[in-house]
């Protein structure tokens, strides 16, 4: 009996044999081609906890050396599975998504550990690369314009950094586990620093008004007031077409974004959301009355596009112009530290204080989750504050107390 399990179990796939150990785990073994002093085969091993992952690993293995794309994991370094990681494996996930990993990858990975073999990658090593990159992982380099004179400048990389370099590692290692290429995800032992959360930085009441007073004859007016008044990303914002505005609901449709890409890349792209879920916004009379006259604007000038904002040519504005003219906006009415981000962060408060829910706001934003959200939002402001406190007057005085 024993003799026909073994039988059944070997040869799954090429020259792989498949086997139970004694600890309940199961491994298998192939080859990966002849030792030349020897004469005898080379083989290999991959574990899992069924039987059918370690298939589905044997699998894989037995056909990339049939195909020639396979390497042997004691060889490999980290930069090399990388490189493979990102190629191969990477095919679900957004362009700019890949982009920014490979940037952090040859900004922080590759210089500190690239040559280390992946099999030697431990979870001390990763917590030094951790600490040092919180010590001088971020490199400054600026130019004196008289003098020509270049400066190189390191500073501690901050926390949420560090925390995205650990989990691109962390995922590069999880997808080598899978492929039998290492036994365990080491990155799960690294220590990590904390990361403390960044306060928003909305614009006040004051400049608030000092902003729409700015703005009104400015040519982007009615983009950011858009964005403040309906949350929508840049990119979103940027990216708005005719399509996504129902004028008899009084509705606004969000189901993508405007992204910018390299020139070799295409230049700007349509992209999926950052959750790829579509939402829906109900408008205001006040917003509606914007894109209504902005709809008539287009259609009187015969310049009609599809965008929503766009300039003379009915092209779609550039996000560096757009975020360009805000930051000197800013700076006129003394924020200088404000991005275009913050009038999205700017309408979620105000909904907040005027009484919306979390969930609405979570909505309108389109966030994944109300939790995220309260994450993000959920310090009571001043005024929030006063307002419960109004309202628990108000009650206790109807109880009759």
């Amino acid at each position: 009996m024993a003799k026909k399990a073994a039988k059944a179990n070997k040869r799954a796939n090429g020259d792989g044999t498949i086997r139970k150990r004694k600890d309940g785990t199961w491994e298998a073994r192939y080859t990966v081609g002849i030792n030349p002093g020897t004469g005898r085969p080379v083989r290999k091993s991959l574990y899992a906890k069924t039987k059918p992952e370690v298939a589905e690993k044997l699998r894989a293995a037995t056909s990339a050396v049939d195909n020639g794309s396979y390497f042997e994991p004691e060889k490999v370094t980290l930069k090399e599975w990388f490189e493979t990681w990102f190629s191969d494996y990477m095919s679900d996930k957004k362009p700019l998504t890949v982009k920014q990993y490979r940037s952090m990858a040859e900004t922080h990975i590759y210089p500190a550990i690239g040559a280390v073999k992946l099999s030697k990658v431990s979870a001390p090593m990763l917590t030094k690369l951790y600490n040092q990159l919180a010590i001088d992982g971020k490199t400054t380099t600026t130019k004196d314009r008289r003098t020509g004179k270049v400066t190189v400048t390191k500073e501690p990389s901050s926390p949420k950094t560090i925390k995205n370099v650990h989990g691109i590692i962390s995922k590069a290692l999880d997808d080598a586990v899978d492929q039998g290429l290492i036994k365990e995800n080491v990155a799960a032992r690294a220590k990590v620093p904390r990361v403390e959360p960044k306060e928003i930085q909305p614009l006040t009441e004051a400049q608030q008004k000092a902003f729409f007073e700015a703005i009104k004859d400015h040519d982007y007016r009615w983009l950011y007031t858009t964005i403040i008044f309906t949350g929508l990303r840049e990119a979103e914002a940027v990216g708005l077409t005719w399509d996504c505005i129902d004028f008899q609901k009084g509705t606004l449709k969000i189901y993508r974004q405007l992204q910018k890409r390299t020139k070799a890349e295409g230049g700007y792209q349509f992209a999926a959301l950052k959750n790829d879920k579509t939402r829906v916004i109900k408008l205001s009379p006040y917003v509606l009355k914007i894109f209504t006259d902005l709809k008539a604007k287009q259609t009187d000038s015969e310049c009609e596009s599809i965008f929503v904002f766009c300039d003379s040519f009915g092209q779609h504005l550039s996000v560096d112009t757009v975020y360009g003219r805000f930051k000197t906006i800013a700076k006129s009415i003394g924020a200088p530290n404000a991005r275009v981000h913050d009038l999205r962060h700017t309408y979620a408060v105000n909904s907040l204080q005027e009484g919306d829910d979390f969930k609405t706001v979570q909505s309108n934003l389109g966030h994944a989750t109300a939790s995220f959200t309260l994450d993000v939002y959920g310090h009571v402001s001043d005024r929030m504050k006063e307002e419960s406190a109004r309202r628990q007057e108000e009650y206790i005085a109807r109880l009759g107390i």
